[in-house]
């Protein structure tokens, strides 16, 4: 077994990565599943933040809307990945202390080596961040480097045929979000090994798009980009093009204009009450126990999903949209060492 796998702050992935395929056990297999699911769990709570932080509620505004469908492609993605593992007879861990993403702190799992995931508003510089986090192995524009998320998954889909035989379809979760969201959304069974290569090609394209088009090939409409290029496009403020005569994508269209926002600042570390300028006073800081009260139940109920109760599904979206109402309430509490700036959610695991 792959030593720390549940240490989400450790380099399993890239221990993992490491070994030779053929060398992989049915238990590097799910410890491998196991740290996926912890990956795409760890890019929710940052682009919740940011989406949170729109001050314009209508979901159709463009980069609102480029936001809010990431989040449930990548919702969509943790929940076909638990399928992978629990038709193979693994267990889904998220409410072990240890599996919970840290903030700021890079990807679980010493993914994309060196980038620095924090909880912020939107900003330009956050919006790099989030095409970081989705960086292709071979990107249509601009240039990437080290580990990708990608590159992982590729080495899940070369690996699993050879477990093929472990596949009995238990403890399965089924949830139809393709019809608001987009082909290829909906969360299935995983019950045979087709199923499964399907599920990882749909989350490496809509994370990555293909080595030929920056398209989402699953899209929620037309004209839609992978992650990447989505967001690369809200951190340079230009559109992504295709140049006519060379037929290479470049950043050279039209302006993307950032709407307005709530001034929510980078958390802490460990949460506010580890900043001494900014420790927060009775009232806000019930809103954030609010926040991670909710989250944790939200985590427990995803577990309890996966464990053989699939109606806690229906909870966990119920804290969702809990989660949403207080994060809203902090980004209007101003911080007291500088007015410019709000709260913004903690996201923090409550035992």
């Amino acid at each position: 077994m792959t030593s720390g796998i549940l240490d989400y702050e450790s380099d399993a992935i890239v221990q993992l990565m490491s070994m030779a395929e053929e060398d992989w056990t049915e238990q590097e297999l799910k410890d491998a599943l196991q740290r996926a699911i912890m990956l795409e769990l760890s890019t929710i709570p940052p682009y919740a933040t940011a989406l949170w932080s729109i001050t314009d509620p209508d979901n159709d505004k463009s980069v609102r809307h480029t936001i809010r469908e990431i989040i449930f492609d990548e919702m969509s993605h943790f929940g076909l990945v638990c399928n992978m593992l629990t038709t193979i007879g693994g267990t889904v861990v998220l409410t072990d202390p240890a599996t919970v993403p840290k903030y700021p702190g890079e990807l679980p799992g010493g993914v994309n080596p060196g980038l620095e995931v924090h909880l912020s508003g939107l900003t330009r510089d956050s919006a790099a961040l989030f095409a970081g986090i989705e960086k292709p192995e071979n990107p249509l524009a601009f240039a990437a480097d080290g580990n990708t998320i990608g590159a992982f998954y590729q080495r899940i889909a070369n690996v699993f045929p050879t477990f093929a035989h472990l596949i009995s379809g238990q403890n399965q979760v089924s949830f139809p979000l393709g019809s608001g969201h987009g082909a290829g959304n909906d969360i299935v069974p995983m019950n045979t090994l087709d199923d499964v290569l399907k599920a990882i090609d749909i989350i490496q394209t809509q994370g990555e798009g293909t080595t030929a088009s920056p398209d989402n090939p699953f899209p929620g409409s037309p004209g839609e980009l992978a992650h990447y290029y989505a967001f690369k496009e809200i951190a340079v403020d230009r559109k992504l093009v295709k140049d006519p005569a060379t037929g290479k994508f470049e950043f050279t269209g039209p302006d993307v204009p950032l709407p307005d926002t709530s001034p929510v600042a980078r958390v802490p570390r460990g949460g506010w009450a580890n900043d001494p300028a900014n420790k927060p006073d009775r009232t806000t800081a019930g809103v954030l126990h609010d926040f991670n009260t909710s989250y944790s139940d939200m985590l427990h109920a995803l577990e309890s999903a996966w464990g053989g109760n699939g109606s806690s599904l229906f909870d966990a979206i119920g804290h969702m949209g809990v989660l949403r109402t207080k994060a809203q309430q902090l980004n209007g509490i101003k911080l007291p060492s500088d007015p410019r700036f709000t709260y913004g959610p903690e996201w923090l695991f409550v035992q």
